[in-house]
């Protein structure tokens, strides 16, 4: 992409992060881009991470544009809580079982009961040459799933938002992080000769939202470089998360999207009884609004909520069980569902009680144990593949057994894997002097070739005769006394 290497001290040569957040379609195209990588077989890793210090609700999809090709492998992870702990949205990679340890899927893979999945896909992460150069993370294929495909029925989503609270945290962040953890290679091989091809570039990335204010907010104002709620009902806070002082006559509540059309205020009532009866509200849904990087005065509205009659949403609560492996999990009334999201452990499964792809269930353990999946650990010579079954056993290749695909089947030998034997087994003995090596082969003498040293070097050259000082074998020598019963079907076959 450049003609030099990037240099952030030298201006013509520096590529800074602030390229990937200004206006698309300049002439020249502006991207960021990284280091060369170099410094091979050194992972060449980069962190991208875009910080609001304010609580964002997604609204659409986040599209990142690379000049380069798209990396190989990479994962795109939120915070909640400014920072300090993160979690995944999602894993890109080319063979995401080989890089993640995950079976591969898309959005389209998913439905409402597993709407909270974390998934890899491989749809994003093609080779170096690519012309496509978009990655999407798709909050609006799993918005569908409850609105319709073309989110023609926004009441039974903003009702399962209104009542799932860790539906409504799916799609909030305060922070996002783009890890890039593998290049555009393109080839089986890195190319050790041309280190320079090797690298990351981005030219835009697309966030869009609105500030989270708990529906008790229409307008989020940008003022001394953050993103402020301008609180209403008598709430307080970043988020409007509390109710003003001497307005906390009754527990705080967010804003509710219900009934549709016009919603619920929840409105903080003043803590003395005897200031009367407050007004009542009725709140006015907040409009979808879009963030993008930019440094606005004001997040102005720009997708208005269609006016619907009325949404049926139970108000049901259920019991998240996770067995302690996940404290994040959504219950979904309309399909009377609960979810586990993020389970740790290296479990997996609605309720995080089966085990990960590779990991088998620790017979000795409660499910409750952090220890309750063991890995496989398979030998990546015999086995076919990392995972195990439910007893830990591995699925071994050709010629080889052990519950950890470890050890060779009677007829064969170790050797990078289990090999057939070639030599040492019944009559396949090595002949003329020879000696059988690993079980596999025979190391013959100067004058001798053949698998089993049984023929003389100077008969393949035809200088075989009473002035070489080698004779042929006699007639009646093992070889040909062995071949001569495999062809009359008197001994048994021999195996390689």
């Amino acid at each position: 992409m450049c003609n030099n290497e990037c240099d952030a001290s030298t201006p013509e040569l520096a590529h800074p992060p602030e390229l990937m957040f200004d206006f698309e379609g300049r002439h020249p195209s502006t991207f960021w881009q990284s280091a060369t990588w170099k410094e091979y077989p050194k992972p060449l890793q980069v962190n991208i991470t875009l910080s609001w210090s304010k609580t964002i609700e997604l609204t659409d999809n986040i599209v990142i544009t690379f000049e380069s090709g798209r990396p190989d492998q990479m994962i795109l992870e939120k915070s909640l809580d400014y920072g300090r702990t993160w979690q995944p949205y999602q894993y890109y990679a080319t063979d995401c079982l080989d890089a993640f340890h995950m079976d591969p899927k898309s959005v389209k893979d998913l439905s409402q009961h597993t709407v909270l999945e974390i998934i890899c896909t491989e749809e994003y992460s093609t080779g170096y040459t690519t012309t496509s150069k978009i990655i999407h993370f798709e909050i609006k294929d799993r918005f569908a799933f409850f609105a319709g495909p073309r989110l023609r029925n926004m009441a039974s989503l903003y009702g399962q938002l209104d009542t799932t609270k860790k539906l409504r945290d799916f799609f909030t962040v305060t922070d996002l992080r783009i890890r890039l953890l593998r290049p555009a290679v393109g080839e089986i091989f890195v190319d050790e000769l041309h280190l320079a091809r090797y690298f990351y570039a981005i030219s835009d990335i697309k966030v869009r939202g609105r500030c989270k204010c708990n529906l008790h907010a229409t307008v989020c104002l940008y003022d001394n470089s953050k993103l402020t709620c301008e609180c209403e009902h008598n709430t307080t806070g970043p988020d409007c998360g509390k109710c003003k002082k001497n307005y906390q006559g009754r527990p705080w509540s967010p804003g509710s999207y219900l009934p549709i059309p016009k919603g619920t205020a929840n409105t903080c009532i003043p803590s003395i009884s005897s200031i009367g009866n407050p007004p009542k509200f009725n709140r006015i849904l907040p409009n979808i609004s879009s963030l993008e990087g930019s440094n606005p005065k004001q997040v102005a509205p720009k997708l208005a909520l269609s006016t619907v009659s009325s949404v049926q949403v139970a108000n049901h609560k259920r019991d998240c069980e996770c067995f302690g492996h996940s404290n994040r999990c959504s219950y979904i009334d309309l399909l009377n569902t609960v979810i586990c999201v993020s389970c740790k452990h290296n479990t997996r499964g609605r309720h995080c009680e089966l085990c990960r792809l590779g990991y088998f269930r620790n017979a000795s353990a409660q499910l409750d144990d952090e220890n309750v999946c063991i890995e496989c650990y398979c030998n990546p010579l015999g086995s076919i593949h990392d995972r195990c079954n439910g007893s830990g056993f591995c699925e071994c290749k050709t010629g080889t057994t052990g519950p950890k695909c470890d050890k060779c089947l009677p007829g064969n030998s170790w050797h990078y894997g289990c090999q057939p034997n070639g030599c040492e087994s019944n009559l396949l003995h090595c002949q003329n002097g020879g000696t059988c090596h690993n079980n596999v082969r025979c190391l013959c003498p100067a004058a001798y070739t053949g698998i089993f040293c049984e023929k003389l070097r100077c008969e393949e050259a035809g200088s075989c005769g009473p002035d070489s000082g080698q004779a042929a074998p006699p007639h009646g020598s093992p070889a040909l006394l062995l071949l001569l019963l495999l062809l009359l079907g008197t001994a048994s076959p021999l195996v390689f």
